[in-house]
């Protein structure tokens, strides 16, 4: 049956440097998400129904779970889903990059502007209170959105896919940042691998 494991990086711990240290990499990645992929492995152990299931069908009908197991598959399953995205939308910061084409064209129609972009999804990271998620979606109309969740919340939840995630637990960036979360933010536009995030945009529509 099935085993979740942790996705292989496609970088170095030190490669995001100077906005991600090596320390909060390997902390982040190595202890935090192996966690959620040790618990969710351990919660669904023995229960045939839940290891067929996909990652994203686990999460996007929680209603289904048995409510034993619920909460922990919401949060562990989560956790392995967001910070899954988390690393594949992040890059060594070669050269300052924005979207282009028609994830560009999309984020013109539904922000006004790539700044206006900008200062939505940063307001929304630095205002979820407590630990969380800032996103960028594709909700069920095709439409992009700004939006974030609490804990280990993912889209998926609501119906919605996300194209492009920011962690803002405090494990993710305290050891360089303390508490300048915004600094935090600010930085992290600066390893966005905007590459990645169109191929998602494009899958996204045609689901």
């Amino acid at each position: 049956m099935k085993k979740y494991e942790l996705p292989a990086l496609s970088y170095d711990f030190n490669a995001l440097e100077p906005y991600i240290d090596e320390q909060t990499m390997t902390i982040h990645y190595g202890k935090h998400h192996q966690t959620y992929v040790n618990n969710l492995n351990a919660t669904i152990e023995g229960k045939t129904e839940l290891q067929e299931k996909t990652l994203e069908e686990l999460l996007e009908n929680l209603d289904a779970i048995p409510g034993e197991v619920r909460t922990a598959v919401r949060n562990n399953g989560g956790g392995h889903l967001n910070h899954t995205l988390f690393w594949e939308v992040i890059a060594p910061a070669k050269e300052k990059s924005e979207p282009i084409g028609n994830l560009a064209n999309a984020i013109n129609v539904a922000f006004g502007s790539f700044e206006n972009f900008k200062n939505q999804f940063s307001s929304a990271a630095a205002s979820r209170f407590g630990s969380g998620w800032a996103w960028l979606v594709v909700n069920n109309e095709g439409k992009l959105e700004v939006t974030s969740t609490a804990n280990q919340d993912n889209p998926i939840m609501e119906g919605k896919t996300a194209i492009l995630g920011l962690d803002v637990w405090e494990h993710a960036y305290y050891l360089h940042y303390q508490n300048r979360r915004p600094e935090y933010i600010a930085n992290f536009f600066n390893i966005i691998n905007w590459k990645v995030v169109s191929g998602k945009f494009e899958q996204a529509l045609t689901k």
